[in-house]
């Protein structure tokens, strides 16, 4: 992997942190009212002023101990040489970590990494453990000033996450949520508007693992430990080449949180607890 890319994607990583899960100049406006799992759905949050796409950060801080970690399985649209010449963007042994430590969690696919691993997309999709949601199909971002990433033009970002829904469904993957998390964390207003007709809910994270790049497992443990709090998201990735500790540091992260009394959870029941419970802490 080239020196610009990585800088430029742990940049992206950090400099989510750095402006609290969005590009500079993301707008806060007030949380959405969210919309209960009924038979024909899963949970999501109801549209924002001018039917705006929804942001989901974290539940409201109650006392009941859960939280979500995240997964982003990233592969761009051009990134096929590499992986032809055998860089690996996938991570099994991750996975079959979370299976056996009986861990839910979100996987956030771009369609470009379903297409090169739908064996593996498929599998992650029919276990009950796991749900998959929408990552993008390129991995470009949906702003104009993304830490270096490629843009999207406003017309084409509806367009590119309903190529990965495609994607989802021609590989065969099943119970794909509709939730999507944009590349970088990087959104805007105009963002949200160029989506508000997909349907998704945008969800961002209140956690950063630091795990874009590190080599020590136990820095991006230290890191999830120290964030989390009730209710929280937490960012990780699904990529060997580009998070090559975070299987080391899921091994010490679950059962230090499990001591601490929390419950991992999928997204989905996040989004369902902040229908049901009031936020006691904003």
């Amino acid at each position: 992997m080239n020196t610009f890319v990585r800088s430029v994607t742990l940049a992206c990583v950090l400099g989510a942190a750095l402006t609290a899960c969005g590009a500079p100049g993301t707008p806060r406006a007030a949380r959405p009212e969210p919309v209960p799992a009924t038979a024909s759905g899963p949970p999501t949050l109801a549209p924002g002023p001018a039917g705006v796409t929804p942001v989901f950060r974290n539940a409201p801080r109650t006392g009941d101990r859960t939280v979500a970690l995240t997964f982003d399985a990233d592969m761009t649209a051009d990134q096929g040489p590499r992986a032809a010449a055998g860089e690996r963007f996938d991570n099994p042994r991750l996975v079959a970590t979370l299976r056996r430590l009986r861990v839910p969690a979100t996987v956030f696919m771009t369609g470009r990494w379903a297409e090169e691993y739908p064996a593996q997309a498929r599998s992650i999709g029919s276990d009950p453990l796991f749900e998959v949601a929408n990552h993008s199909y390129s991995h470009h971002a949906f702003t104009a000033d993304c830490y270096g990433l490629p843009t999207i033009p406003g017309a084409r970002m509806r367009a590119d996450v309903e190529r990965a829904f495609d994607a989802f469904r021609r590989v065969g993957v099943r119970r794909v949520m509709p939730y999507f998390r944009f590349p970088g964390g990087c959104y805007d207003r105009r963002a949200l508007r160029a989506l508000s007709a997909a349907g998704v809910t945008a969800v961002q994270w209140d956690v950063v693992s630091g795990d874009a790049f590190a080599t020590d497992a136990d820095a991006v443990a230290r890191d999830v430990l120290d964030g989390v709090r009730p209710g929280s998201v937490v960012v990780m990735h699904c990529t060997r080449s580009a998070a090559p500790a975070t299987e080391r540091a899921v091994r010490a992260v679950v059962p230090r949180l499990r001591e601490r009394g929390y419950r991992f959870v999928r997204v989905s029941e996040l989004i369902g607890a902040s229908h049901r419970r009031p936020t006691l802490v904003p």
